[in-house]
C-alpha cells in the first residue's frame, strides 16, 4: 500500500482541527472556533475535501488552492498524485503537520509563512515572518531595471530594503556581469537573503543598516527599491493577511511617502553621471513619486504600469 509521507521540517502535536459554534451569555451563536481532535489517518482525498471546507468556512478565497499545495507541502505528492490516487492514506506524520496548517491557515495566516518559501520569477525562495511575502506586481521592477542595465559593461547596482533578496537575486541571476549590493535594516531579513542567494547560486553583497549609510563614498549606475509604501492606519494593512507581514517592511508609519523622499534625496550622491533610481510605491503614489523626482534633480521621469494597469513604479536618471 502506498503511503504518502511527511517532508515538512517538523511535526506537529495537534488533532484535527474543525469548527465550532461559539454562544454568547444569551445563548445566540456569536461566532465560531477551531477545535481540535485526536489525530487519525485519512486519506489524501479525505483530507483534499475536509480542507477545503474548513477554510472555505473560515473565508480562505483560494480554499481549494491553499489545501492542496499544503498536501503537496506535507507529502512530497504531486497534483496528479492527488488526482489519480485520492485513496493514499496520508502517514501520520504528515497529517498531524497537515492539520496544523490548515488551523493556522484558518486564520489568516500566510500560506508562504507555514510552508517558509514562495516562488517568485520561476524561482523557489525562502522566506519568514521577517520578511514580505514576494509578490507578481515587483516583476515590473525587475524588468524596468534588466532594460535600464542593458548594454553597460559590468554595472553596479544596488537594492535598498532587499527583504528576502528577490530583486538583487534575480538581477544577479539574469544579468551576471553586474555587480549587485543590498541594504536592509533587519539583520534577519538579510540572514534570509543570503541564505536564498546561497541556494540560487548568485553572487551578492550584503550589508546591514539604513538606507543608503553602509554605502558611504559609493557610486552606482542604478539603484533599485521596493520601500515601505502603505500610509499608517491604511484599512489594507488588515485585509489578506498582511497583518501577519513585517509591519516595517509594508508601512513608513507616516504617509506612505517618507521612505521614499528619504530614498529620491539621498540618491543622487550614490549614482553615477546618468544612473537610474527606480523604486515600486502605491496605485495612488505615481504623481507625487514623479515631483519628489524632479525636485531632486532627476530628469525623465516616468511611472510605469504593473500587468493590471495599476501604476506601481516611478524612476529617472541624472
Amino acid at each position: 500500500m502506498n503511503v504518502a509521507y511527511c517532508r515538512a521540517p517538523f511535526v506537529a502535536t495537534v488533532g484535527l482541527p474543525g469548527r465550532r459554534r461559539r454562544y454568547n451569555q444569551n445563548g445566540r451563536v456569536d461566532g465560531f472556533f477551531i477545535y481540535f481532535e485526536r489525530s487519525s489517518v485519512q486519506s489524501l482525498g479525505e483530507n483534499w475535501r475536509r480542507g477545503q471546507k474548513l477554510l472555505a468556512e473560515s473565508g480562505i478565497e483560494s480554499a481549494r488552492l491553499d489545501t492542496r499545495l499544503l498536501l503537496e507541502y506535507v507529502s512530497g505528492c504531486r497534483y496528479t498524485d492527488l488526482l489519480m490516487s485520492p485513496e493514499t492514506p496520508l502517514a501520520l506524520p504528515a497529517q498531524q503537520v497537515f492539520d496544523e496548517f490548515l488551523a493556522r491557515r484558518a486564520t489568516g495566516e500566510p500560506l508562504a509563512y507555514l510552508t517558509g518559501e514562495a516562488e517568485f520569477r520561476g524561482r523557489l525562495f525562502q522566506v519568514s515572518p521577517a520578511v514580505l511575502i514576494p509578490r507578481p506586481e515587483t516583476e515590473v521592477l525587475i524588468d524596468l531595471a534588466l532594460e535600464k542595465l542593458r548594454g553597460l559593461v559590468a554595472p553596479t547596482v544596488v537594492d535598498l530594503g532587499t527583504g528576502s533578496g528577490i530583486v538583487a537575486i534575480s538581477l544577479a541571476l539574469e544579468c551576471p556581469a553586474a555587480t549587485i549590493a543590498t541594504v536592509d535594516l533587519s539583520e534577519t531579513a538579510i540572514s534570509v537573503a543570503r541564505n536564498n542567494a546561497g541556494r540560487l547560486g548568485a553572487r551578492v553583497e550584503f550589508h546591514v543598516g539604513d538606507w543608503f549609510g553602509p554605502l558611504a563614498g559609493r557610486c552606482f549606475d542604478l539603484i533599485v527599491s521596493n520601500p515601505p509604501y502603505v500610509a499608517a492606519g491604511d484599512p489594507h494593512l488588515a485585509l489578506n493577511g498582511l497583518s501577519h507581514e513585517p509591519q516595517m517592511a509594508l508601512t513608513d508609519g507616516a504617509d506612505g511617502l517618507d521612505c521614499i523622499r528619504r530614498i529620491v534625496a539621498a540618491a543622487p550622491a550614490h549614482l553615477k553621471p546618468g544612473g537610474w533610481l527606480l523604486f515600486e510605491h502605491g496605485y495612488d503614489q505615481g504623481a507625487a513619486s514623479r515631483n519628489l523626482l524632479t525636485a531632486a534633480g532627476f530628469k525623465a521621469a516616468s511611472t510605469f504600469p504593473d500587468l493590471a494597469g495599476i501604476d506601481r513604479v516611478s524612476g529617472a536618471h541624472l
